[in-house]
């Protein structure tokens, strides 16, 4: 799919943006980049005009100095949308992605039709969990991001996929390998330091999307749900890991255009 490109916030953000319909925002997950979503933007592009952004430091974006604060991602997501002259889109978020969406909706929930966590949580990194960044920050470091890429991706498939998937796998190291060092060093930083956003999820007045995976070894359904609302949707995507946009497409394409179609 054909890149363009925007300045925003002084960074050079590379997007994809394809299809018509309801504007939609995919933001793909820690060292993931747009490719992410190759499989399920066919399927949703009737419907939705897509606007897939790789986030600074990943695929081909720039990789600017400084933490990469969940707060900032979010402001350069928001200064997207101004650029874009899209109205209020729906922002949906994975990992990552879901982390930089909660962040978008407390500050700027005024430009958002809607929004959702595609595999992601409100909560923030535990003790053990803040250690694993630090841990991740000394090998990118120490043996380079290939050896980090190589231990990250089979946690993020169900294991059951990594015999059955493994052009999916390969295809998500692939994609790993294209981000930024620095650029992953500084996303660690900032997604260590984000705070527990289950109070915007709360407060939201606008729908929420929730999506989980039975199989998810990362974020498990019961922290992706964790808040329970009237106005959310909540599609637990059944044999699934942390990538459902790779392992089941078509199951994550049927709950996102189900909940664009109540907007």
């Amino acid at each position: 799919m054909d890149k363009r490109y925007a300045d925003v916030n002084g960074t050079r953000l590379a997007y994809i943006d394809r299809g018509q319909g309801t504007p939609v925002i995919l933001l793909h997950g820690f060292c993931g980049s747009s490719a992410y979503y190759d499989e399920v933007a066919p399927l949703l592009e009737s419907r939705c005009r897509l606007i897939i952004p790789d986030l600074r430091g990943h695929g081909a974006s720039d990789a600017p100095e400084g933490t990469y604060t969940m707060e900032a991602i979010a402001d350069d997501i928001a200064a997207l949308i101004d650029r874009l002259n899209i109205g209020r889109p729906v922002v949906l978020g994975h990992s990552l992605g879901g982390y930089v969406t909660l962040a978008l909706a407390e500050k700027h929930e005024d430009k958002l039709l809607a929004f959702g966590l595609l595999h992601s949580t409100a909560f923030p990194d535990d003790e053990k969990g803040k250690e694993g960044r630090l841990k991740a920050m000394e090998t990118i470091r120490e043996q380079g991001l290939p050896v980090f890429i190589e231990g990250l991706i089979p946690k993020l498939f169900a294991p059951a996929h990594l015999e059955t998937m493994p052009e999916a796998v390969r295809k998500a190291k692939e994609i790993g390998l294209g981000t930024s060092p620095e650029g992953a060093i500084r996303t660690l930083e900032g997604m260590r330091q984000r705070p527990d956003r289950n109070a915007v999820l709360s407060a939201a007045q606008v729908p929420v999307l929730l999506v989980a995976g039975t199989g998810d070894q990362i974020i498990p359904p019961q922290r992706t749900f964790s808040v329970d609302k009237e106005a959310f949707q909540r599609s637990q995507i059944d044999g699934a890991g942390h990538m459902s946009m790779m392992e089941a497409p078509g199951e994550l394409a049927q709950a996102v255009l189900a909940f664009t179609a109540k907007l």
